[in-house]
């Protein structure tokens, strides 16, 4: 574990962050936005030591944000122990005084057929998606509540009634953490406390995208910037929770909402426009256009 605090904040001056799987990918983005914007982060996930395999660590994200002006803690946490997730929200608040915001972004991928879907990945699923979710909300809303403010995000798709072969299982998981998020919404919004869920419409580029098969993921020219994921989360984070709570947003249709232009939605897309066959993930997205 390590901290380092430098400089001042923006929108989010004076909040407490915590993102679950900001060693790299949009956890990465996220932790460095957040920074940005003025909260102190606290930078989650396993990786402590650099490697081929998976670049990156919770400590090179915290020296990242540090290198920019900004406020981290590194903590390691694997999302699967309860007591490393107790241990993650009960280090923020003891190094900070408070929790204002929860990102639930940690994830495990597994795009198959439920024939082709072993009990053990269905185990992982669960327990990295929905169950780490669930584990970070409970120990973190006590103090949200205490301090009368909070935004709970999911990193999860809206509910849907399509049918989604070859990922029957991950949805069901991914759908499970907008399903919390819901309920939480409910019953906490007398608190202060908000939680909403965020899902992106196109790939986005990322550690997963270039490192999974094309026909899962799509070409390059088919992916947009993360920056679009990170324009939309702030926008909920800059939203009153009382009143902005129990949605389940998409990246590009938030920022339309909140009055982006065509022209910059169109410049997120990694080759400077969208393509003549952009892969939309979810339905909603893909009706829409």
């Amino acid at each position: 574990m390590g901290v380092t605090t430098v400089g001042t904040g923006r929108v989010l001056d004076g909040r407490v962050a915590v993102i679950t799987g900001s060693s790299r990918g949009l956890g990465r983005e996220f932790a460095l936005r957040l920074a940005a914007e003025g909260a102190a982060v606290v930078v989650s996930g396993k990786s402590e030591t650099e490697s081929e395999r998976l670049p990156g660590t919770i400590h090179s994200v915290a020296r990242e944000v540090t290198e920019r002006g900004g406020t981290a803690l590194a903590v390691r946490a694997n999302v699967r122990e309860e007591a490393d997730v107790e241990r993650l929200i009960g280090t923020t608040v003891a190094k900070f005084g408070r929790l204002d915001i929860l990102i639930n972004n940690a994830g495990a991928l597994w795009w198959e057929n439920v024939l082709d879907t072993p009990p053990k990945r269905v185990a992982l699923m669960y327990e990295v998606n929905l169950r780490a979710a669930y584990l970070a909300t409970y120990h973190a809303l006590p103090h949200m509540i205490a301090g009368g403010w909070g935004h709970i995000v999911m990193n999860s798709p809206p509910i849907t009634t399509e049918p989604t072969p070859g990922y029957a299982m991950y949805y069901a998981m991914k759908m499970g953490m907008t399903r919390l998020a819901i309920g939480v919404a409910a019953e906490h919004r007398s608190d202060g406390v908000a939680a909403n869920s965020l899902w992106p419409a196109t790939p986005i580029d990322s550690y997963a995208t270039r490192n999974w098969p094309t026909e899962k993921m799509g070409r390059p020219d088919q992916w947009r910037s993360p920056r679009i994921m990170c324009d939309a989360l702030m926008e909920i984070l800059r939203s009153d929770p009382a009143t902005c709570t129990g949605r389940q947003f998409i990246d590009e249709e938030l920022l339309a909402e909140r009055g982006w232009t065509p022209e910059q939605l169109e410049g997120y897309w990694l080759a400077g426009r969208r393509p003549d066959d952009p892969m939309w993930i979810d339905e909603r997205a893909y009706v829409a256009h």
